[in-house]
C-alpha cells in the first residue's frame, strides 16, 4: 500500500509539473518581445536618423562645363547662370558692356577726328571740328592736333577691342572652371588613413612590421 500511494504520489506530481511547464510555455515572454520591439523600433529609427543624415550624392554630368562654355559663348553671362552662379552675370554684363562702351566711343571719336582731318588736309572747313564751340571762329583745332587726336582715339579703341575680346574669353573659361569645380567630389565619405601594424609570421614566429593604408571612396 504504501509503496503503491507513493507511486500514486509521483504521478501525479509529474502530471503537476508537465501542466505547469505547458503553461509557462503558453505565456508569452512579455519581456523578450519588449526587447525586441525595442530593438526593431531602434533599427528603424536608426534607418530614418541614417537616411536623414546621408547626403544624397550628386550625379555627376560630364557634358557640364561644355555646356557652360558653350553658353557663355553664345551670350556671355547664361554659362555662370546654367551653373547657378546668379550672382555672376550682372558682373560679366556690366564688365563686357562697358568694355563695349569704350571701344565703341573711342570708335566715334576716332572717326570724327579722322573725318575732319581728311576733310582739313583737302582744303575744305565744312567739319564738325572746324568751329566746334559755335563762336563763328576757327578752326578750333589746327590739322596737328586732329591727326593726333586721330591716332590717339585709335589706339584707344584697338586697346578697349583687346580687353573686351580677352574679358569675353575670361567668361567662357569662367563658366567652364566652374562647372568643373562643382562637380569636384567633397563626399564626407572620402577618407585616408595610414597606420603601422605588427604581426607574427606563423612559420618562423618572428615579428613582421608594416605599413597598412586604407582609402575609403
Amino acid at each position: 500500500m504504501v509503496s503503491k500511494s507513493l507511486f500514486t504520489a509521483i504521478l501525479i506530481f509529474l502530471f503537476a509539473s508537465v501542466c505547469t511547464a505547458q503553461e509557462k510555455d503558453s505565456i508569452p515572454d512579455t519581456s523578450e518581445q519588449e526587447i525586441d520591439s525595442l530593438k526593431n523600433d531602434l533599427r528603424k529609427d536608426g534607418i530614418i536618423m541614417v537616411d536623414t543624415l546621408k547626403k544624397k550624392k550628386v550625379n555627376l554630368n560630364p557634358l557640364a562645363p561644355s555646356k557652360a562654355a558653350f553658353y557663355s559663348a553664345v551670350f556671355p553671362g547664361l554659362g555662370q547662370i546654367y551653373n547657378k552662379r546668379y550672382w555672376k552675370a550682372p558682373i560679366v554684363w556690366g564688365i563686357i558692356g562697358g568694355a563695349v562702351y569704350g571701344y565703341m566711343y573711342n570708335d566715334d571719336q576716332y572717326k570724327i577726328f579722322r573725318t575732319a582731318f581728311k576733310r582739313r588736309q583737302a582744303g575744305f572747313t565744312d567739319d564738325e571740328l572746324f568751329d566746334r564751340n559755335g563762336d563763328g571762329i576757327g578752326p578750333d583745332f589746327a590739322v596737328g592736333v586732329l591727326q593726333s587726336q586721330q591716332e590717339r582715339f585709335q589706339r584707344d579703341r584697338d586697346l578697349w577691342l583687346v580687353g573686351a575680346i580677352a574679358l569675353y574669353v575670361l567668361n567662357i573659361v569662367d563658366a567652364n572652371v566652374d562647372a568643373h569645380l562643382k562637380q569636384f567630389n567633397v563626399d564626407e565619405d572620402l577618407s585616408f588613413d595610414m597606420q603601422p601594424y605588427l604581426d607574427l609570421n606563423p612559420l618562423t614566429n618572428q615579428p613582421n612590421y608594416g605599413l597598412a593604408v586604407v582609402m575609403k571612396f
